[in-house]
């Protein structure tokens, strides 16, 4: 630590703010808010975080540092926000390009236009925005559904002079552009748009109803019959929309937060009025370690950026694990000008709502490790050459295998076996193994030493092809018990290879140093996918073998 750095430490105030950290460079490596300064930055050069790699990294890159001093700390997490979206610091985590989730726009123009953009601010387009949406293609069917129910204005310009255009004639347009609706009745037409997309349906419905009647009341019964199908139209849209809780009042977003294998997955689900009206999901690639300063950075950002009608409250059971739960309220308040509560979902009703939220999640993220794998399969050939290269092996890893031990204290103690060939799981060559040496008395070394004594014992024999690789799921010392097995029956042409929970190190044999894959390498998710299997299988066998003993007492 430079002598300026330690004098900036010593001149901290005790007050809130956001602190700047420069590199030798003067380049901003990293933003940051705090509600007393002082002790949040010192606190990064604390020895208690030598054991956190990024800290440690981010530490040795600082050089000196600014703060600016706020009147809260609500006030510090919008000006952190801020920074970060303007500096975009190398440690801070940043969301990738949201291009890909659209808007809705209503112009700002004398006679509005619903348009669909890439977008907020998109080629200076003023008006009101709703969104984003994930659901490209169900955002086209909304659209579509809108022009038919209301026919607002589809041209940036009149095709014709002196006549209105085909869309005027199939109902898809209320033609202003010739003066065939007065302004009072168009701007009501758009207000309608508005609350749909802003999900007030009750209020919706209300206003065309009454719009239904006070034109029949004055006779103007072709428009009370247009009026009065759109309403049908809406009523029946509406009625699909899954009904979650009796209480109309019901304003409320669930959130869910799933992540395996280095892909995060977000979902939203928008209630609005008792009724399930949206799901967006966004999916990303994101390091374990990572994945809670993630999801805070992407719940900043998604809030932030908001163009439809806040709720009343936000459930997430995620958002207990990031804390600040008062300060978060407060953020909201100012950026959604009303109160919108944090739960963290432990009613029975929010517990009902959450696991709603998770089995979406949990789908999205199935179909994400899916795609995924399926990248890695078509890439097979690239990823075993560098598997190859980089744990030092004799052999290409066609055929890898992997083990796994599960017990509860050392009772129905049992060992999985899992195949991949080229990269696909084999599953008609798993094998399951009911471990005899360790029957009451946990010894995971011993037990993984057993099952591969009767494994290697069947080289050569039908339905027992042998490996190329043999993974073993856990550290050097299940690697150097395995290894001791290898030697006495005198085994050769296999390579071994143990991996770490922890931080996901690769053990080779022999070898002091473990080796670190890449975090969002195919390599290491093939690897992680390959342990994840072998885990699962074990804990299945023995959960099915508990039963069983249970049933038979």
């Amino acid at each position: 630590m430079n002598e300026r750095l330690k004098e900036s430490l010593k001149l901290l105030p005790s007050l809130p703010g956001c602190y700047i950290y420069y590199n030798s460079d003067n380049e901003i490596i990293y933003v940051g808010k705090a509600k007393i300064l002082k002790r949040r930055v010192k606190s990064y050069f604390n020895r208690k975080h030598h054991d956190n790699v990024k800290v440690n990294v981010l530490v040795s890159q600082i050089d000196h540092l600014e703060y600016i001093i706020t009147n809260s700390e609500v006030e510090a997490l919008i000006l952190e926000s801020h920074l970060i979206k303007k500096h975009k610091p190398r440690y801070n985590i940043l969301l990738k390009d949201d291009k890909k989730y659209p808007y809705f726009l209503i112009t700002e123009e004398d006679f509005p236009r619903i348009l669909i953009v890439r977008k907020r601010n998109m080629n200076k387009l003023k008006g009101k925005y709703y969104g984003p949406y994930t659901n490209i293609g169900a955002m086209h069917s909304t659209l579509d559904f809108l022009k038919k129910i209301f026919p607002l204005k589809q041209c940036k310009q009149p095709r014709f002079k002196s006549r209105p255009c085909l869309y005027y004639s199939i109902g898809k347009c209320l033609a202003p552009c010739q003066g065939l609706v007065s302004s009072e009745e168009y701007k009501a037409v758009v207000h309608q748009a508005e609350l749909f997309l802003s999900g007030k349906q009750s209020e919706l419905m209300k206003q065309l109803m009454e719009q239904i009647q006070k034109y029949s009341d004055s006779e103007q019964f072709e428009k009370a019959a247009k009026l009065r199908d759109s309403y049908l139209d809406l009523k029946k849209t509406l009625e699909k929309q899954k009904v979650v809780y009796e209480n109309t009042k019901l304003n409320e977003d669930i959130i869910s937060v799933l992540h395996e294998d280095g892909i995060i997955v977000i979902v939203i689900m928008m209630i609005r009025e008792g009724r399930l009206i949206d799901k967006k999901d966004f999916t990303f690639e994101v390091e374990e370690e990572d994945k809670i300063e993630y999801f805070e950075t992407f719940f900043k950002e998604y809030y932030s950026t908001l163009s439809l009608e806040f709720p009343d409250k936000i459930v997430s059971q995620t958002l207990e694990q990031i804390g600040e739960k008062s300060l978060y309220e407060q953020w909201l308040e100012i950026i959604s000008s009303k109160k919108v509560k944090i739960s963290y979902g432990k009613s029975s009703q929010g517990k009902e709502l959450q696991a709603l939220a998770d089995k979406n999640a949990k789908v999205i993220l199935n179909n994400a490790k899916l795609s995924k794998m399926s990248k890695i399969n078509e890439d097979f050939n690239n990823i075993g050459s560098y598997l190859k290269e980089k744990l030092k092996l004799n052999n290409f890893p066609y055929r890898i295998e992997c083990y796994d031990i599960s017990h509860i204290q050392g009772t129905n103690t049992v060992a999985s076996m899992v195949t991949f060939i080229n990269g696909i799981s084999k599953k008609t060559e798993y094998k399951k193994f009911k471990i005899k040496s360790t029957e009451g008395k946990p010894d995971d070394f011993l037990s993984m030493k057993e099952v591969l004594t009767r494994r290697l014992s069947h080289l050569g024999d039908k339905g027992w092809d042998k490996p190329d690789l043999i993974i073993i799921d856990g550290g050097k010392g299940q690697l150097s018990s395995v290894m001791k097995v290898v030697e006495e029956m005198g085994i050769t042409g296999i390579d071994f290879v143990s991996l770490a929970k922890r931080q996901e190190e690769v053990f080779l044999p022999k070898q002091t140093e473990s080796i670190l894959l890449p975090r969002e390498s195919g390599a290491l998710f093939l690897i992680q996918r390959i342990r994840d299997e072998a885990h699962r299988f074990a804990i299945t066998y023995h959960r099915n073998l508990r039963s069983k003993n249970i049933k038979h007492n």
